[in-house]
Order: C-alpha cells, then sequence, then structure tokens
C-alpha cells in the first residue's frame, strides 16, 4: 500500500490523460476530475478505471512497480492507450512509466486491490480483455555535475573568480593558459596597482597593497599549462561599518535581490557584489594581455571619456596614437589634461557632500587578429558586451558608431573598403567599430561602457528593512565617490579575456589547416625550418 501512495500523483495523471484521449470530443466545460480510494471518474458517471491491482516490491530500481487497470467497458482500445502514454518520456524526474499489454504470464493472484476484488483463481489471461499494465520504474540518481554558477568566464581560456570583500582574500583560478609563457607576480602587479583601492582622494580611502601570490602553473618563471592560482589577501576589512546595512537595504544596491535569490547574504563590503571581486578579473587580464600582445602585437588600451556632465570630444583623442602614458598621467585617467582636471573637479564636488557621480570608460582595441568571433549567438560584440556589463556598476554598452548611427543613412553610415599599401583589405572609415557580421575586421575596435553612481553614499536614503519595515538610512563604509577611474583597468582585463578566449577558438577550428591565403591571414608567421622551436 505504500508503493500506491507513492505514486498516487502518477495515477492522477494517467487518469486524467484517460480523460483526454477518450473524451475530448465532448468537451463539455463542466467535465470533472475526481480520485478517491484509488478509483477515477471523469465526465458523466463513466468509469475508465474500476480497480487497481498493485505488486509490492521493496526495490523499484531492479523491480518495477506494477499496475494492473481494469477498464470499463472492456472493449477500449487499449493499444491506443500504450501509444499515448508511451509518448511521454517521463511524469517525474525520479519515475520512469511504461504502458504494455498485460502478460499472459502474469497472475494476479494474492495481490492487493482498491475499489475492487478478483478470485484468487484468477490470471490475467482471461482478463487480459479488461487490464493494462503499468511498470513504474525509479530512475537511477545521476551525479550532478554543478559549474561554479555565474563566477567562470571563457571557454578556452576560463577564469574563475572567489572570494568577497571583507574575507579572507580574493583571487581567481585560470585554466588553459598556453605553456612555456614567462610570467610572474610582476606581469599582473601592474594592471593590480592600477585598480586598487586608496590610490587618490578621488577614490575609495581603503587602504589595500593588493600584493598578489602566484600558487600553481608557473614553474622556474613559466606557465605549465596547469591551472594558475592567483591569490591577493585582505588586510584592511572594517565589517562594523556595515552593522546598519545588516538590518537595512541600501538603495540601488545588490543587498535586496541577494536575500531575494539566496535567503543569505554577506552583509559586509557587499560581498560577492563588491567591486573587489574584480581582483582576480584583473590579475586574469593581464595574463591575457600579454599573450595578445606577445602573440599578435594587439595592445588594449582603456581611458575615461565622460564624468557626470564632463564629456571629453571624440575628435580631441586619436586612437591611432594615444598612448598608456597619456591615460595614466593624471588621477582620473583621462588622456586629455583639460578635460581631467575638468572631470576631477566634478568628483571633488560630490565627493565632500557624500554623494557620487557615474561616467563612460572607452576602450579601444589595436592590432587584433582578423576573424575572431563566430556567428550567430557568440558574435564579437556580443561577447565584449557580456563580459563587460558583468563589471560592477555598469548600466550600458556602445560599440562603434552605437546609438548615434541611429541618426545616420546607410550612405552615412556605410564604411566603404580600399586596399593598402600592402595589399590588405581596409575601410576608410570605421563606424562598425572594428567588427562586422559579429567578426573582427583588423580596424580598430572601440566601445565605451557606462558606469552608474556608486550605490553607497553618506546621505539620508529612504528604504525598508530586511523584516519589510520602512526606515532610514545613512551608509558608513569606505566608497568610490566615481567609480570610472577604477573601472578602466577592469575594462580592459575583460576585453583582454575575450579576445584571447576568441583567438584559441579561431585558432583551434579555422587554423589547424592550411588557410585559404587569397582571403585569409594566417594567426601564426609561416617559419623557415630552421626556425621552428622544436
Amino acid at each position: 500500500m505504500h508503493q500506491l501512495a507513492r505514486y498516487s500523483h502518477i495515477l492522477s495523471i494517467i487518469v486524467r490523460w484517460l480523460h483526454i484521449i477518450f473524451l475530448n470530443k465532448t468537451r463539455d466545460s463542466h467535465r470533472r476530475f475526481e480520485q478517491k480510494k484509488g478509483v477515477g471518474k471523469v465526465g458523466k458517471n463513466l468509469n475508465i478505471i474500476t480497480e487497481i491491482a498493485t505488486t509490492e516490491t521493496t526495490n523499484t530500481t531492479t523491480n518495477p512497480f506494477l499496475l494492473y487497470l481494469k477498464f470499463q467497458p472492456p472493449n477500449l482500445n487499449r493499444s491506443l492507450l500504450i501509444t499515448h502514454f508511451n509518448s511521454i518520456h517521463q511524469f517525474s524526474s525520479s519515475t520512469c512509466v511504461l504502458f504494455s499489454m498485460a502478460s499472459s504470464s502474469t497472475s494476479l493472484s494474492s495481490k492487493p486491490f482498491l475499489g475492487g476484488s478478483i478470485s484468487p483463481n484468477s490470471n490475467i489471461r482471461s482478463l487480459s480483455s479488461a487490464y493494462l499494465q503499468v511498470s513504474l520504474r525509479s530512475r537511477t540518481p545521476k551525479n550532478l555535475q554543478i559549474r561554479a554558477a555565474g563566477s567562470t568566464y571563457g571557454n578556452h581560456f576560463r577564469v574563475t573568480t572567489y572570494g568577497e570583500s571583507h574575507g579572507g582574500g580574493v583571487g581567481c583560478v585560470i585554466d588553459g593558459c598556453p605553456p612555456r609563457i614567462p610570467l610572474s607576480e610582476s606581469d599582473m602587479q601592474v594592471d593590480l596597482d592600477r585598480r586598487r583601492p586608496g590610490q587618490s582622494r578621488i577614490t575609495t580611502p581603503r587602504k589595500e597593497t593588493d600584493t598578489c601570490k602566484i600558487f600553481s602553473g608557473v614553474s622556474e618563471g613559466l606557465t605549465t599549462g596547469t591551472p594558475i592560482h592567483v591569490f591577493v589577501p585582505n588586510t584592511d576589512q572594517r565589517g562594523h561599518d556595515y552593522s546598519e546595512m545588516s538590518l537595512a537595504y541600501r538603495p540601488s544596491h545588490a543587498d535586496a535581490t541577494y536575500d531575494m535569490k539566496y535567503g543569505v547574504r554577506s552583509v559586509q563590503g557587499g560581498g560577492r557584489s563588491s567591486a573587489r571581486e574584480t581582483i582576480g578579473r584583473v590579475a586574469s587580464g593581464a595574463v591575457a594581455k600579454k599573450i595578445l600582445k606577445d602573440f599578435a602585437g594587439t595592445e588594449i588600451l582603456a581611458y575615461v571619456s565622460q564624468v557626470h556632465k564632463v564629456v571629453l570630444p571624440e575628435d580631441l583623442i586619436d586612437n591611432e596614437t594615444v598612448t598608456l602614458d597619456q591615460i595614466e598621467s593624471n588621477i582620473v585617467r583621462c588622456p586629455d589634461p583639460e578635460y581631467a582636471e575638468k572631470m576631477i573637479a566634478a568628483i571633488d564636488a560630490v565627493r565632500v557632500r557624500g554623494d557620487s557621480v557615474g561616467g563612460v570608460v572607452t576602450c579601444i582595441v589595436r592590432n587584433c587578429p582578423r576573424g575572431l568571433g563566430s556567428p550567430v549567438f557568440d558574435k564579437l560584440e556580443a561577447e565584449l558586451a557580456k563580459a563587460a556589463m558583468s563589471l560592477p556598476a555598469t548600466k550600458g554598452f556602445q560599440f562603434g558608431s552605437g546609438f548615434a548611427g541611429t541618426f545616420l543613412t546607410g550612405s552615412e553610415h556605410n564604411d566603404e573598403f580600399y586596399i593598402d599599401e600592402h595589399g590588405r583589405t581596409r575601410t576608410r572609415t570605421n563606424r562598425s567599430g572594428g567588427i562586422q557580421g559579429g567578426i573582427s575586421n583588423g580596424e580598430i575596435i572601440n566601445m565605451r561602457i557606462a558606469f552608474k553612481p556608486t550605490s553607497t553614499i553618506g546621505k539620508k536614503q529612504n528604504t525598508v528593512t530586511r523584516d519589510k519595515k520602512e526606515t532610514e538610512l545613512i551608509a558608513r563604509g569606505r566608497h568610490d565617490p566615481c567609480v570610472v577611474p577604477r573601472a578602466v583597468p577592469m575594462v580592459e582585463a575583460m576585453v583582454a579575456l575575450v579576445l584571447v578566449d576568441q583567438l584559441m577558438a579561431q585558432y583551434a577550428q579555422c587554423n589547424l589547416f592550411p588557410v585559404n591565403s587569397d582571403l585569409q591571414e594566417p594567426l601564426l608567421p609561416v617559419l623557415e625550418p630552421e626556425e621552428v622551436p622544436f
């Protein structure tokens, strides 16, 4: 009897399907389904299942639990039933159901019944015209493999970040890095220093050196091809600054949605929603930038092009010649000194009031190999947008002409082709942003990423508590009055991770065999036999 109770939901579904198969033509709006004591009644007093015979078993994996359903009238088309029911692959994730004719060798003797009785001397041969056998077998449990949900990016060059703002530390694991590449902590530290807090008055005052340590994947200064583990300790945590946030949600922050999703959250510093998580991205992005630079001479540069209402005119910066030194010449990371001062003043104005502002980071890619990106769902701009928009505080992404292109006609917007002095196909303009049809065309890739004002501010705001009471909150803690100066290396890192992953995909798919030299460019230079390094 306990087995029958266990599968009662399946019996309910069986009877409902009988209702659909045989009574669909009636289309009576008052049809009802009832199940009482194992007897299914449908329609107007039509007893579809009048008796249920069961077999008891303790292991439904090896010995299926069998049901014998007796129908009234007995001349129903059971073959039709079997066809319909076996087209349903499963009733639940843990139960397999199979319908078949009742076997003549199977006896119903000594089987418990609900809703009727059969003589102990009866056998299925004499009753088969009225009975249908239902076999219910438990599905073998599968070993589930769970990926680090939301914390891993890449298919070939895979990066998983870990850690929280006020935990013991943060870091990343890089899987798929090519072997024999010279690599040390100093290669990553340059970009980590550009990202670290406390570097100027317009960033958070939290003091962290963000000194990284490589724990695996590098031997004697060379990558080994095995996972690279990078760790950065947290040394300046102040968990007590967040006591109010443990009770009340910060407006426009991830506090509320983390509770809605997980039912629990790390209060101190926002946990994984903190920008401190991006340390793992910047460290791994530095490795990706090194690979791209060494392999193809690819250069990735980002700079601040807008802070609040101070907008850097596009024609002031030549993306062909702008340098890292120009970008790093001031604390806001704008390559134009005049506009840099205006941006710094705008940040200072809101900083002293306990408020914040947003801005825009422009990123360019020079010498990007042609052919990166794949139709249709893995277009290069789609991957770049996903990567950039995964950064904290991002609110918008544009590449090429962006939304401004909607004001142009086709004849104004199209990038006309020409052949340069080296015989390469080029475009005279670059409104496509270096990407056409989701694939890089060799021109400069340019994109712009919008960042909102920092959510945590020192001004009184209305909010609610975790127990759903309205209240007011003045958030404490140390936070950036504007995130864009420190977002510059973060954007570069995410763009590098996309491009190195796409580069590996392009090499694996399209460069294993000789390329079509009339249309394609080899990713690797053609070496003379004496130059081959093995």
